[in-house]
């Protein structure tokens, strides 16, 4: 038994196959972001200097197994343009919690201004990716782009007085991360030749596997971390509202089940069955 990025691999071949198609599109990311000039290169870190398999990689190599090509270079490139989405969302993320903890001095300021340029320059290379693979493929990017702006704005303004706090919790975790892991689905399967049934399912398992896998993290980092003030955090540590998040990742996990029922039986199956199933044990 291999564990790769925390996830059990039955077959210790296919988990060093898998590996080998992260480093690909790490190495690629690196090779991207070492092209800008040096005043970019110092304000953006790679951000990849750490012992973790990196989540979205790992389901764009996943979903690519279920194609003839699954180390079609294309992959790689779907792969690493996802991977910069979610590096750059990083970098404004950070302007967003200092401005949510009411932090505001000249120096926070003109940090918040580079952490949004390097967010920017990011998206740049994502964009560059995208225009490699193809107007498809970049029209998903865009609209995977639009759907993270757009839940990071909804998280950020709150949940108006007449929506359901729950409600709107759920639908950021779908804008926010489930998105951009159904990105991964859909542009790992389609590089790798993956039939168009099979592709719309593993952008559908992606977002499902996404949504169950944030609001896991979320409930987890309640017990690790009391001075968490987010909404989500008030929310999430009430009795009934944090049966209602229980509720909906076991709602996700069930809904991936169905969807991996039908994918045929290999070992990247085998092994997303077994990331689902961890996603709901986590918090049980």
């Amino acid at each position: 038994m291999s564990v790769l990025g925390g996830v059990e691999f039955s077959d210790p071949q296919f988990a060093i196959s898998v590996r080998d198609g992260i480093t690909r599109i790490e190495e690629l990311i690196r090779t991207e972001l070492a092209q800008g000039d040096e005043i970019i290169r110092d304000a953006v870190p790679e951000s990849l200097e750490t012992n973790d398999i990196r989540f979205r990689p790992l389901f764009t190599v996943l979903a690519a197994q279920f194609g003839p090509n699954p180390d079609a270079q294309q992959v790689t490139l779907a792969g690493a343009a996802v991977e910069l989405m979610h590096l750059a969302t990083l970098c404004h993320d950070t302007v967003v919690d200092k401005a949510a903890a009411r932090v505001d001095t000249s120096k926070i300021r003109s940090a918040n201004n580079v952490a949004i340029l390097a967010g920017d320059y990011r998206f740049a290379t994502v964009s560059r990716l995208g225009s490699w693979l193809g107007p498809r493929a970049f029209q998903t990017i865009a609209e995977t782009f639009a759907e993270l702006v757009t839940g990071q704005m909804r998280e950020t303004r709150s949940a108006p007085t007449h929506i359901d706090r729950l409600e709107h919790y759920l639908q950021c975790v779908q804008e926010k991360t489930g998105s951009i892991i159904a990105a991964a689905g859909q542009l790992g399967a389609t590089f790798s030749g993956a039939g168009e049934e099979q592709t719309a399912r593993l952008s559908r398992l992606g977002r499902l596997i996404g949504a169950a896998f944030h609001i896991s993290e979320d409930i987890i980092s309640i017990a690790g971390n009391s001075d968490q003030v987010a909404e989500v955090f008030t929310l999430l540590r009430s009795a009934a509202g944090l049966a209602q998040a229980k509720a909906a990742v076991g709602k996700y996990v069930a809904q991936a089940r169905d969807e991996l029922a039908s994918l045929p039986d290999c070992a990247a199956r085998q092994t997303l069955s077994t990331l689902v199933d961890s996603t709901l044990l986590k918090i049980t």
